[in-house]
């Protein structure tokens, strides 16, 4: 067992986060053994294990020699697939992180800025990223470039509105104190007003991140022929409820993932700020 008291908590913590999901997993396997419920609506955890190995690993078709190792352990649908999704993620975040970290800085500083964008930003906000599948189709086709854009659309407002609230809600005692020392405009912005808001804006990011991925889900299942939200249609299609199932988890703990490096991210640029000293 571990002998330091960080490490003691640390395994406690995994043990107690691990005792609903072995309960959950306990109900189903009784509920698919018991035959309450039919297997190919809801196939027992085995099956689903099994499917998540084979869709896991990689092809026959592919030979290492040649083709190349990495070339070979992507050959595996769920890998090929999972790259192909945080791919998308990857890029229609940046984008959509891209143009809207200056445009949120700006406004956020600027009154008149924010009083000319501002009715624009609340007038396209509520429209959820899907309602622009029928015209991203339209305007870029189909493959990468659709699903890339509705992912930067997922990803620019909850980046914009929480670099707006972080510059807008920086202490006016920090504001009125750089000013009194003689600090001009861009060390104003630099040294006091970037700083205080990147809690917000690293906060915007995280939600950002994950309006994308559950994005690049729903576009996948339009607009590509590879990715993990493709592949769930695909099965559902052919009624391959264990491997919709696989796919489910396959999302789950990509996504957890993305969210635990996002966490740590987070409290190590953010280790000076009150709270995280620990």
């Amino acid at each position: 067992m571990p002998s330091s008291p960080s490490a003691r908590r640390a395994v406690a913590a995994v043990f107690r986060g691990a005792v609903v999901p072995l309960v959950f997993i306990a109900l189903w396997q009784i509920l698919s053994a018991t035959g309450m419920v039919n297997q190919t609506v809801l196939p027992s955890p085995e099956a689903v294990v099994v499917r998540w190995w084979l869709y896991l690993m990689p092809s026959e078709a592919y030979d290492p020699a040649h083709s190349g190792w990495f070339a070979w352990a992507l050959s595996g649908e769920m890998l090929h697939d999972a790259w192909s999704s945080l791919y998308r993620v990857v890029l229609g975040f940046a984008i959509g992180a891209g143009l809207a970290l200056p445009l949120g800085l700006l406004m956020g500083a600027s009154p008149r800025v924010h009083a000319l964008m501002d009715p624009l930003i609340q007038v396209l906000r509520p429209i959820p990223p899907i309602a622009y599948i029928p015209l991203a189709i339209l305007w870029f086709g189909l493959g990468n470039p659709p699903a890339v854009f509705l992912i930067a659309i997922g990803a620019f407002f909850p980046v914009l509105m929480n670099t707006i609230a972080g510059v807008r809600h920086v202490d006016a005692i920090h504001l009125r104190a750089a000013r009194s020392l003689g600090a001009g405009p861009m060390t104003m912005f630099l040294r006091v007003i970037l700083p205080a808001a990147t809690p917000y804006i690293l906060a915007g990011a995280r939600i950002g991140v994950g309006t994308a991925f559950i994005v690049v889900i729903v576009s996948e299942m339009i607009a590509v022929n590879a990715g993990l939200g493709f592949r769930i249609l695909e099965a559902r299609e052919f009624m391959w409820s264990d491997k919709i199932i696989a796919g489910m988890f396959t999302i789950g703990l990509l996504g957890l993932a993305i969210d635990i490096a996002m966490n740590r991210l987070n409290n190590h640029l953010l280790r000076w700020h009150r709270g995280l000293d620990s």
